[in-house]
């Protein structure tokens, strides 16, 4: 159990902590409304993806899709399109499918209620706390990476924050902490302050406004909270696909709905099996994926890529179409399209780098 704080300890921390956060927080678009809609959307571009590289894709999103509404409206195709290249699409579809339970549900008007908004599709706990604090102010306490990291060290939680106990313990803490009624600015502060100063690696303790609270920079060693268990390899396949042609054209298949990259457009393939030639994987993947046969060219390009649980090594080749009419047996859709209207659907990184320099290429 984490141990009681006296009211000296909360009230430094909270009045450190905010007179900080009024002078050094940064200008971010989610800051200067508290319409819940946009909170919700950075929220969850934020999830595990850093600010600088969620901003671009925050505006673009907005612009395109303004309101609830408007990305109730929107096709998944067009919703894919413009969350192209940030990965983790679930969190997309998630997002599209969401904002149509909430014009349908509740008349466009995102709920204000933690078992309300807890029932929307990709909408867990943290995002919910999140969404409620920030956008609606109530008084619930948030713990991402960064608070985790913040809290683990100023009070020398020296125990795994991933395991159930301690996050439960450590939820607790923040809750403790949160000044009734300042939900909303304090939860940002905490955050930030964990992302421009109590840093992962090289923490600036200097700078921090609760370094004479800090129990872990008492102890010499900061950097060495929040406890790390050590990473797993990762995993890695060989993946091999091909760019079919046909009279000019490029078969392109629509991968499902559900799991990694779905609804994505990719160029059709799978994952290389043992003892077998790159080039028979790619004659094998489309049959099994389309239904037709394909003769393999020449090798096109190979892209390196890791996600989150595993990595890959993409290789692509040219291929022709040989006979066969398309099926949607290991996909759900299929065309063929014209090299120069490629850009014009969404596809997965790996996938657009061949795309890319497709296009450079000028075709074959």
């Amino acid at each position: 159990m984490v141990m009681p704080i006296s009211s000296e300890l909360k009230q430094n921390f909270q009045q450190n902590l905010l007179t900080w956060f009024q002078d050094q927080k940064r200008d971010l678009p989610w800051r200067r409304t508290q319409d819940p809609y946009q909170i919700w959307v950075s929220e969850v571009m934020l999830q595990q993806t850093q600010v600088d590289q969620v901003l671009p894709y925050f505006y673009r999103f907005i612009e395109a899709f303004p309101t609830v509404e408007a990305l109730a409206r929107a096709s998944l195709s067009e919703v894919l399109k413009v969350w192209e290249g940030m990965g983790y699409y679930a969190r997309a579809r998630n997002l599209h499918t969401a904002a149509r339970r909430i014009v349908e549900d509740y008349g466009g008007k995102i709920p204000d209620t933690f078992k309300e908004l807890s029932q929307l599709p990709g909408i867990g706990p943290y995002t919910v706390r999140a969404i409620l604090s920030i956008a609606y102010n109530q008084d619930y306490p948030v713990l991402d990476g960064n608070v985790i990291r913040v809290l683990c060290r100023v009070f020398h939680i020296d125990k795994d924050p991933r395991s159930g106990g301690v996050k439960k313990e450590l939820l607790q803490l923040a809750g403790e902490l949160l000044p009734p009624g300042k939900a909303s600015i304090f939860n940002q502060a905490l955050m930030e302050l964990g992302a421009l100063v109590c840093r992962p690696q090289r923490p600036l303790c200097l700078l921090c406004p609760l370094r004479s609270l800090c129990q872990a920079r008492a102890s010499g060693d900061p950097a060495a909270l929040p406890v790390k268990t050590p990473k797993k390899t990762l995993p890695h396949y060989h993946i091999c696909v091909g760019i079919i042609w046909k009279d000019h054209q490029v078969l392109i298949a629509l991968r499902p709905l559900e799991g990694l990259l779905g609804g994505l457009w990719e160029f059709p393939g799978g994952k290389l099996e043992e003892g077998e030639s790159l080039e028979a994987c790619v004659v094998r993947e489309v049959r099994e994926e389309l239904g037709i046969e394909v003769k393999v060219d020449k090798p096109f390009m190979v892209v390196k890529h890791a996600y989150t649980h595993f990595r890959i090594t993409l290789h692509s080749f040219h291929c022709t179409y040989l006979s066969g009419d398309p099926r949607p047996l290991g996909c759900i859709d299929w065309k063929w399209v014209s090299p120069d209207d490629l850009p014009q659907y969404a596809f997965p990184k790996g996938n657009k780098k061949i795309l890319e320099k497709l296009l450079d290429k000028s075709g074959q």
